[in-house]
């Protein structure tokens, strides 16, 4: 019996994703990368308030949290990968919503509306930053009907708290779109040919 092709990575340096989204860690096994998962625990909010105060536009923001969520996993020889995704619409910054009010709330905004996943990753190796880099995908919803909108929230549930906007374009939420501009795994939270790309100069992947 043949043994299974090896990983299309080196052994060395080892490959950590700093984040608990299902989606993320996905989108790297899906192409075969061996990754550790550890969820990190930063102030989200607090960073987008000083980011903000301090004038940063909203994918410095992104890069911002990106780089704080790397930050928190102590493992200097690993490349470890953080990401983060802001929505923007018509200058109005939107956040996970905190209930399902919440993203009944927000998806009633940006339904008949054009709006921009800003969506940061950011690697660190040997205690610093050794690649950032922002996907800006442009999404246009449909004009969707108040019980469209009713049998998805009940639909998705619980499952939409975790998803700036409110919604899981990698599901159903795919019903609510007429337009999408950008790669599909940036929309999802991590632009996966840019990061693939870094991997390979970087000697994590093989050329």
């Amino acid at each position: 019996m043949n043994s299974p092709p090896p990983p299309l990575q080196s052994a060395t340096p080892r490959l950590i994703l700093a984040s608990g989204s299902e989606a993320r860690a996905s989108l790297l096994r899906a192409v075969d990368l061996v990754v550790e998962i550890q969820p990190c625990d930063v102030d989200e909010p607090a960073i987008r308030r000083q980011s903000v105060a301090g004038g940063l536009s909203p994918a410095q923001t992104a890069i911002r949290l990106a780089e704080h969520k790397a930050a928190a996993v102590s493992d200097p020889d690993a490349v470890v990968i953080g990401a983060d995704q802001i929505l923007t619409c018509d200058g109005h910054w939107f956040d996970k919503p905190a209930s399902l009010a919440s993203a009944q709330s927000a998806l009633k905004m940006l339904r008949g509306r054009s709006h921009t996943l800003h969506t940061a990753v950011v690697c660190r190796r040997h205690g610093q930053v050794v690649w950032r880099h922002v996907a800006e995908p442009r999404l246009r919803m449909r004009p969707v009907s108040d019980a469209f909108l009713d049998r998805y929230l009940t639909l998705e549930g619980d499952r939409l708290l975790s998803c700036v906007g409110g919604y899981r374009l990698e599901a159903t939420g795919l019903h609510l779109f007429e337009s999408v501009e950008g790669e599909h795994a940036a929309i999802l939270g991590l632009p996966m040919l840019p990061l693939l790309a870094f991997l390979r100069r970087h000697g994590v992947l093989l050329s």
